[in-house]
């Protein structure tokens, strides 16, 4: 089951280990392994990631990160398969997310000259982006009838889907909300009159991709690899630059 209909489907340049990571789904499918077990890996995958920088094993560490970004997409593949919707594993799944953002960018700092407020200027950097490209995304699939599991404005905990816990399901979302309310009210903020656009064309939603977490993570690899880390917090910072464009033009061409 995809998250759009077929006719909006786009090319997203974030979600480069989809093929594999349905592959895993199919391999798992009847098995007892839950999606929140995957996620569980790909938080591990993260920390093998985070270990490898720090003792400059650089391949190794660029490896773990695009296992991780896999990881990332089987979890969700997995839950669809099974026919397993759970807002439990959405906000485990997001609360790990930006949890290892942060220590991604504080190793690279760690590992390196720079100031920690540079690191903390790429760190929001970094949330804004994605949250960008999840605010469009999730405005398109719920404008064409796609999944519904994320939602545009997240101000008050989902009811609890079959099998969930409502009080857990709560415990999570305050957490969620704690950690991403700012990076989200922002984003609202610079661009409100998004949801009432059109669907948004292919070209943009693949254009706007290079800034969704798993083009972020492979930026990274890349740069480890060619061992370009000190420039890591740096990039990130210039490269929120593109959050200003990407409003721009949903703005000017796309109302």
């Amino acid at each position: 089951m995809s998250k759009l209909p077929q006719q909006y489907k786009f090319l997203d340049l974030s979600d480069y280990g989809r093929f594999i990571a349905r592959r895993i789904a199919a391999f798992l499918q009847d098995t007892s392994v839950t999606p929140i077990q995957v996620t569980s890996w790909f938080i591990v995958s993260g920390l093998l990631a985070i270990i490898c920088i720090i003792l400059q094993w650089n391949f190794a560490a660029a490896f773990f990160l695009i296992l991780k970004s896999i990881l990332d997409a089987a979890d969700g593949e997995l839950s669809r398969v099974k026919n397993m919707p759970s807002y439990i594993g959405r906000y485990y799944d997001s609360i790990a997310d930006i949890i290892l953002n942060f220590m991604f960018l504080f190793t690279f700092w760690y590992i390196s000259d720079i100031s920690i407020i540079y690191m903390l200027l790429a760190f929001v950097g970094m949330q804004l982006q994605g949250t960008l490209y999840n605010y469009y995304y999730v405005i398109l699939r719920n404008n064409v009838e796609g999944d519904t599991t994320s939602r545009v404005f997240e101000d008050k905990a989902p009811m609890a889907m079959a099998g969930e816990n409502q009080e857990t399901v709560d415990v999570f979302f305050k957490i969620f909300n704690v950690l991403y309310v700012g990076f989200d009210k922002t984003i609202y903020f610079i661009d409100k009159q998004a949801i009432n656009s059109k669907p948004f064309p292919k070209w943009f939603m693949t254009s706007l991709s290079i800034l969704g977490l798993g083009f972020q993570l492979l930026i990274m690899s890349v740069m480890l690899i060619l061992e370009l880390e000190a420039y890591v917090i740096p990039f990130y910072i210039t490269y929120s630059v593109l959050i200003l464009f990407f409003v721009g033009i949903r703005r000017s061409l796309l109302k």
